[in-house]
């Protein structure tokens, strides 16, 4: 175990700095965002109201109110949030084949360390993991503050005022990515670690098997969603609904723990045996 946090703090001290500059970007753009929206459309207002002589009744009416709403459907809020998902998704892949890298590659003192093989794979898992719900931690610590800066900068005719709770629930990407309940988060962040040891086991097949291992590894990305999504597929080839919802979910979270023992297991074997510097 102790060897296993080893292996986690390293990894994680690895991308920590890009991670922080990911961090400080979100954190930026979405405070700026907040304030560049609401002084442009106090400014707007103004200008409509009093050089325009528009009724303020009317000005709501035609232009509406202002609230968080704005603000998190804005390029300021999803713009960060859609870099460090694309940061994640490429350091998926990253985290293996930096190792891999230089002319004394790394890998070959990853697998001499005197610990299993299995615990290289389950902290580079899990160091993403936790960088992952570090950001979400940042982002329910922004929202407030956010909500409080649009207080700040437009009267209370002017804006629609909602708690943090109201906010998530009205917008996709946060519902996914701070659920509202925690049978939900178990899905949502399941699925997400289900994901990513189905991409660690197809790239440990390319690069045990180098070109074949490539064609192998996509083999093994459709056929463990094929297994992971079987009773919806069952069910729109069949046009009909064999299941009720609760027998539905029961058997994805059985296929979902399946997958990811099976995807571990695979991807131990491959290290243990096939895995080559």
């Amino acid at each position: 175990m102790k060897r296993y946090l080893k292996l986690v703090n390293f990894e994680i001290g690895r991308f920590m700095k890009i991670y922080l500059v990911l961090i400080g970007i979100t954190i930026l753009s979405q405070l700026i965002g907040v304030i560049v929206m609401a002084k442009n459309y106090v400014a707007n207002a103004n200008e409509v109201i009093f050089v325009d002589s528009l009724p303020l009744e009317q000005f709501i009416e035609q232009y509406g109110e202002m609230g968080m709403m704005d603000v998190v459907g804005s390029i300021w809020f999803i713009g960060p949030i859609a870099l460090c998902a694309a940061a994640f998704i490429f350091y998926i892949f990253f985290i293996w084949y930096r190792d891999w890298v230089g002319k004394n590659t790394f890998i070959y003192r990853l697998l001499m360390l005197p610990t299993s093989r299995l615990n290289i794979l389950l902290s580079k898992a899990t160091a993403i993991f936790i960088m992952v719900f570090g950001l979400v931690s940042v982002q329910l610590i922004l929202l407030p503050i956010e909500s409080m800066l649009l207080k700040w900068n437009v009267p209370f005719d002017f804006r629609i005022d909602m708690t943090v709770s109201e906010i998530i629930n009205n917008n996709s990407y946060l519902f996914i990515l701070i659920p509202d309940s925690f049978i939900q988060f178990i899905i949502n962040y399941g699925i997400g670690f289900m994901v990513v040891f189905i991409l660690f086991t197809a790239i440990l097949f390319e690069r045990s098997f180098r070109w074949k291992g490539a064609l192998l590894g996509i083999i093994y990305c459709a056929i463990a969603s094929i297994i992971f999504l079987a009773p919806l597929i069952y069910e729109i080839g069949f046009e009909a609904s064999f299941f009720y919802t609760e027998e539905i979910f029961v058997i994805e979270i059985i296929l979902g723990i399946l997958v990811t023992a099976m995807s571990i297991w695979l991807s131990k074997l491959l290290l243990n045996k096939k895995v080559t510097v």
